[in-house]
């Protein structure tokens, strides 16, 4: 008898895990996904055309708050916990939800679920949402290329839309960003990229998008694992790299699984020195010397630019940050605000009595925003709120800390700066260091 399964997850490592463990196997059977975190996952279903031949047709979505009754009502004998970001408290109130009602709890790990690529792979995590993990790979990247090596970069997985046409997505061009209708978030990790002049990959399917990377038109010569949320790879890198906040410490140690992409690293990088307090600092380095000493430790900083700093100074700003680095991430100071505070706004300005429908949603669920406006764009009625939340606001100016050009997706009727930043390491060792052994390593020079 096949063993009943249901993956607990928010449309990314769950997926993954199916594809990578369950699909073909044929000693259990996968009866739900259960969804959280992300908006309108519940209710739909994980398309027969991605899970294979044992499930004909599909696999049904459920919201997790239906956990208990479909434990009982499918007689279910594992759930596999199958998302990132959770402080271990939240990981083990769900496991006593499904021990209490019957039920094995599981968590995978990397031998299981971690693909082997024929590209030497450089990953790269963090311990938490908005640590800094896409300006670490920017800079990974640019180092790279300037080696004149080929570098494709894959993003974790952000598949909220139609999941057979998000199988394997390749974006090499803003253009692309408009075929495959990118959520922000998707857009945010996306976009970078590109304006860069390196190709990246996203999708559903992950075995499939690294064989298709490791033969991408333009060539390869590595490939770079930019990890989503705190989780650790799917791909068995060759160096792993982990960046670490100490705005956050403490956290390092205490969300799943943000601890095993720190005990993994090869490479820590404490980033946002420039902003940090020396506690602050001095705890994170004495927790990554305590669970993982023998890293490198890579001292770093995250300097803020602005577009127009006079559209700050003396003004009373709305300041828009990115939305998973406030909500889930539990971020209270984004760039946004450091450059509010920098270039001498007067005041930031309370959104909350302002905002409309998904994101009055979003501040009821999570109350602990504060005065920010996380930048959350998962649909088009999503996009319409956040757009009308941001011009019915009573400010001057607005400051947008999101990683892409919001103007170019919304309409803002206030004068508004983006602010800008990348990874900037301090002193020796620094990246440059890293990679070249690594390039020499693997005789890719």
């Amino acid at each position: 008898m096949a063993r009943k399964v249901i993956i607990i997850g928010a449309a990314g490592r769950d997926f993954h895990n199916f594809n990578t463990f369950f699909r073909d196997n044929e000693a259990y059977r996968v009866e739900a996904f259960t969804a959280a975190q992300i908006p309108d996952i519940d209710g739909r279903k994980y398309p027969p055309e991605l899970a294979g031949k044992l499930y004909p047709e599909g696999i049904p979505i459920y919201a997790e708050e239906d956990l208990t009754g479909l434990i009982r009502d499918k007689d279910i004998d594992d759930c596999v916990f199958s998302y990132s970001d959770v402080p271990y408290g939240k990981v083990m109130a769900v496991s006593a939800v499904v021990n209490t009602a019957g039920a094995n709890f599981v968590l995978l790990g990397g031998k299981e679920t971690m693909i082997k690529s024929s590209k030497p792979v450089i990953a790269v995590g963090a311990v938490r949402t908005g640590c800094g993990k896409s300006q670490t790979s920017r800079r990974i990247i640019e180092i790279l290329m300037e080696e004149g090596l080929k570098v494709v970069a894959i993003r974790h997985p952000m598949p909220y839309g139609d999941l057979v046409a998000q199988k394997v997505q390749r974006f090499a061009s803003l253009k692309d960003l408009e075929k495959h209708n990118c959520t922000i978030e998707e857009m945010e990790e996306y976009e970078p990229h590109v304006v860069r002049g390196n190709v990246i990959y996203a999708g559903v399917d992950y075995e499939a998008i690294l064989r298709a990377a490791e033969n991408d038109p333009e060539g390869c010569d590595i490939i770079l694992w930019d990890g989503g949320n705190n989780d650790f790879p799917f791909y068995k890198s060759d160096l792993l790299v982990t960046v670490v906040d100490p705005h956050r410490p403490g956290h390092e140690l205490e969300y799943y699984p943000g601890e095993v992409t720190l005990r993994m690293a090869d490479v820590v990088v404490i980033n946002k020195m420039d902003t940090a307090d020396s506690a602050g600092i001095q705890k994170v380095r004495e927790n990554i010397e305590m669970v993982n000493p023998g890293a490198l430790v890579i001292d770093a900083a995250s300097p803020i630019q602005v577009e127009d700093a006079e559209i700050i100074r003396g003004k009373r700003v709305l300041v828009v940050e990115d939305g998973p680095t406030l909500t889930h991430g539990e971020m209270k100071i984004g760039a946004g605000v450091v450059a509010a505070r920098k270039f001498g706004a007067s005041e930031l300005i309370d959104p909350r009595p302002f905002a409309v429908g998904k994101m009055a949603e979003t501040f009821e669920i999570y109350p602990g925003i504060g005065v920010l406006l996380p930048a959350m764009g998962y649909g088009e009625e999503q996009l319409k709120d956040l757009e009308t939340t941001i011009n019915n606001t009573d400010c001057d100016a607005v400051v947008i800390g999101t990683p892409i050009d919001l103007t170019r997706i919304i309409s803002i009727s206030k004068p508004s700066t983006r602010v800008f930043y990348d990874l900037q390491e301090i002193g020796n060792p620094n990246l440059e260091d890293v990679l070249g052994n690594f390039i020499e390593e693997h005789t890719l020079a």
